[in-house]
């Protein structure tokens, strides 16, 4: 992300990426994993090597990994709900840049203020 040098301009950058903070579908703070795995059968076709896929959720519960299955028909929202809560994790990553800027300029813009009166 390029900050702006002037504090008015990164106050205009700031207020738009605040406007995009609101979600746009529900916000699910896991990871969306594929993986093909063997379901035991010795009759199946996995035992041969064609493995069935499956969709997983991975998330962290007090430094512990959970995983949930995911239904072949709720991977596409899943997917999007992920895709949502990256997208907000980048938003705020941003704001934050952007605000500490607009601290660290807060003294020069005041001192060239000073300057010019």
């Amino acid at each position: 992300m390029n900050i702006p040098k002037h504090p008015t301009l990164i106050r205009r950058s700031l207020l738009a990426r605040q406007k995009e903070l609101q979600a746009k579908s529900p916000v699910l703070a896991a990871s969306l994993v594929t993986i093909r795995r063997a379901c035991g059968n010795p009759n199946c076709r996995c035992a041969r090597g064609q493995k069935h896929l499956g969709h997983y959720l991975t998330w962290k519960l007090k430094t512990k990994t959970q995983t949930a299955y995911v239904p072949v028909d709720l991977v596409p929202q899943v997917k999007q709900w992920t895709q949502e809560h990256r997208r907000l994790k980048q938003l705020v990553r941003e704001i934050t840049q952007l605000s500490l800027a607009l601290i660290q300029t807060h003294v020069t813009a005041k001192r060239h203020k000073r300057a010019r009166s």
